[in-house]
Order: C-alpha cells, then sequence, then structure tokens
C-alpha cells in the first residue's frame, strides 16, 4: 500500500536554491569597521526574500517493490476478500447495451451498495464496457494485469468476470514461491 501511494505523488515541489533566487551578488558593505554583520548578498537565506538552503527539489517518490511480495500482497488480498463474501465471479462484464443505467441496475441485483472493483480481461474488454461503466460513481473497471492489492482493499466489492480471475489464478500459481510449492509436496506425500 506504501508503495502504490508513494507512486502517485506527483513530486512537484519545490523551492528557489542560490542560483535561482533574484537579486545582485554586489556586497552591501565592507567586511570590517562598521560594526555590523558581515554580509555578503542580498539573498543571503539568513534575510528575507533569500534563497532556501537543502530545500525541497521536483523528484520522484517511485519505488521499485520486489515482485513476488506484491504478487504475495495480492494473493493475500484476494483470499481476504473470498473469506469476507465480498468476491464475486461474473461469466461476463458484457451487457447487451452500453448504458449505464443497465450497468447500475446489474450492480445492485448484484448486491453492491457502496464501491465495486471491475476486472476483466484485456481480450474480452470492449468499448461498450468501458462507456457503460466508467460513469458510475464509486465503481472502477480495470484490466487484469493492472489489478493491485491496492485496489482490492480500497474497494468494498470485487466483481471478476470468469476469463480474468482465470488469468490472475494462472498467473499466481505460476509465480508461487518455491517454499510454499515444498510445503504442499510435503502435505501430499504426509496425506498419502
Amino acid at each position: 500500500m506504501k508503495h502504490y501511494r508513494a507512486s502517485l505523488r506527483q513530486g512537484t515541489h519545490k523551492t528557489k536554491s542560490r542560483t535561482e533566487v533574484a537579486g545582485s551578488g554586489k556586497k552591501l558593505w565592507k567586511q570590517k569597521g562598521t560594526g555590523r554583520a558581515r554580509i555578503g548578498s542580498v539573498r543571503s537565506p539568513l534575510w528575507r526574500h533569500g534563497y532556501t538552503v537543502h530545500g525541497p527539489q521536483p523528484r520522484s517518490y517511485d519505488y521499485a517493490f520486489p515482485r513476488k511480495k506484491l504478487l504475495g500482497a495480492l494473493r493475500s488480498a484476494l483470499a481476504a476478500k473470498l473469506a469476507d463474501g465480498k468476491l464475486t465471479v461474473v461469466d461476463t462484464l458484457e451487457l447487451k447495451e452500453a448504458k449505464t443505467k443497465l450497468y447500475r441496475a446489474a450492480l445492485t441485483k448484484l448486491d453492491v451498495t457502496r464501491t465495486a472493483l471491475l476486472v476483466e480481461n484485456s481480450k474480452t474488454l470492449t468499448p461498450a464496457l468501458v462507456l457503460g461503466a466508467r460513469n458510475l460513481k464509486g465503481v472502477e473497471l480495470v484490466l487484469n494485469n493492472e489489478v493491485h492489492p491496492y485496489d482490492l482493499l480500497r474497494y468494498e466489492r470485487a466483481i471478476f468476470s470468469k476469463a480474468a480471475i482465470e488469468q490472475i489464478a494462472e498467473m499466481l500459481e505460476k509465480n508461487a514461491s518455491r517454499r510454499s510449492a515444498g510445503h504442499k509436496l510435503a502435505a501430499e506425500t504426509e496425506a498419502a
């Protein structure tokens, strides 16, 4: 979750450094003999309208996150949704017309009262589905290869098409850690 939220940050904060702030570079008074503090520039960081020392500069907050950890989090989030009874699998998300009213009625039949995440396979995604679901409040349509654990936690209900959940299950099975596969093999040999 922290990684996902960090990647959403714009990082456009900025303060002016010594080279960017406006003002003369002339020494205001001589170094010694005046009784005042020594000063080299009118744009000193100690003075008003001066530059900022070590201030924020534009940067990206995104960082690399281990793929196995991401897939483990996705597996865990799917299991939690399934245990709570908040995961629904339908044959297809496609309706006869691209009407928002029809999609709202279909979601009401599926007992969606608050927010929902619709997950569709990229091969079966049609413009009609995008047009019908895009204007629904609290509903987001994502592809199965774009679904993130944060999305599953953020939305109350998750509705997957059959093709999408099959492809996600295949991907999670293919990328399962060897350790869990070893535990499964040991459990099977003990049972036999």
